[in-house]
């Protein structure tokens, strides 16, 4: 049974043509087909007249430009030795390890302190575990009290009821109750320096005692002055143009008075 035409024969027949990549160890790349099988072309060096045999599998594809010469790919760079074609195998040498260098010391010196290893000294930590903890615990108790800190400026700040109130030089607005009128008070904190009437329009009036040597103001509430209850005490600023709460009560509904008592401006 004959063999069935080759591929390529048709294309390379009668026309020189060269290999890409060029053979090594020939020097003039431009041959002729002398024979084509399903398994080989056999091909001769125009100048040399050398006959070598390619394998198919390493034959590519042909270039569709074939002017002034016709290429023909290559799948492997091939080399020319005794006779024959091989795939060309290139060496990749090692570069040298740098010398080792020995550490000169001078005699009597100390030992050096062996560095850091594998994870150490990847994160940056030493070899002294001691030391280590020791800066751990400082940076804790620091973050530590700078959350507490935070904590505690976060309740002062969002919660109003929670602001600190100032105190006078004595606390003695910590006895009086929502019953003590004019009387009751005078009777537990003396006769005051000071003793303003707040007359507004509105049905409810404030009367303002003050205590300078004690550092407050005791305020009380009524549609009359005789008849006015205790709300509160205040502490006046250095120039009295302010008022900061210092007490408050509660009221017979129930209510809170230290919002209203913060909410009154100096008279």
């Amino acid at each position: 049974m004959s063999t069935p035409p080759a591929p390529l024969h048709d294309e390379l027949a009668d026309r020189p043509f060269s290999f890409y990549p060029p053979i090594l160890g020939v020097e003039h790349n431009e041959w002729r087909l002398r024979e084509a099988t399903w398994s080989e072309l056999v091909v001769r060096n125009t100048k040399t007249d050398l006959e070598v045999p390619i394998p198919r599998k390493l034959v590519g594809s042909l270039a569709q430009v074939d002017e002034p010469v016709m290429i023909v790919g290559l799948t492997r760079e091939l080399e020319y030795r005794t006779g024959s074609v091989w795939p060309t195998e290139r060496k990749v040498r090692a570069m040298p390890a740098p010398p080792i260098r020995p550490v000169l010391r001078m005699p009597g010196s100390p030992e050096p302190t062996p560095g850091p290893k594998g994870f150490e000294a990847m994160v940056g930590r030493g070899g002294d575990r001691t030391e280590n903890k020791i800066t751990r615990l400082i940076l804790f108790a620091f973050s530590s009290i700078a959350i507490v800190g935070l904590l505690f400026w976060a309740l002062v700040r969002l919660t109003p009821d929670a602001r600190p109130t100032y105190v006078g030089k004595d606390q003695g607005y910590l006895e009086l109750t929502r019953e003590d009128d004019y009387h009751a008070i005078v009777r537990r904190l003396g006769t005051p320096a000071e003793d303003r009437w707040k007359q507004d329009a509105g049905e409810l009036q404030f009367r303002a005692l003050g205590y300078p040597d004690r550092g407050y103001i005791v305020i009380l509430m009524g549609t009359e002055k005789d008849a006015a209850r205790y709300v509160g005490s205040v502490v006046p600023s250095k120039d009295g143009k302010k008022w900061t709460a210092a007490h408050g009560v509660e009221s017979a509904r129930g209510a809170g008075t230290l919002s209203l008592i913060r909410g009154l401006k100096p008279f």
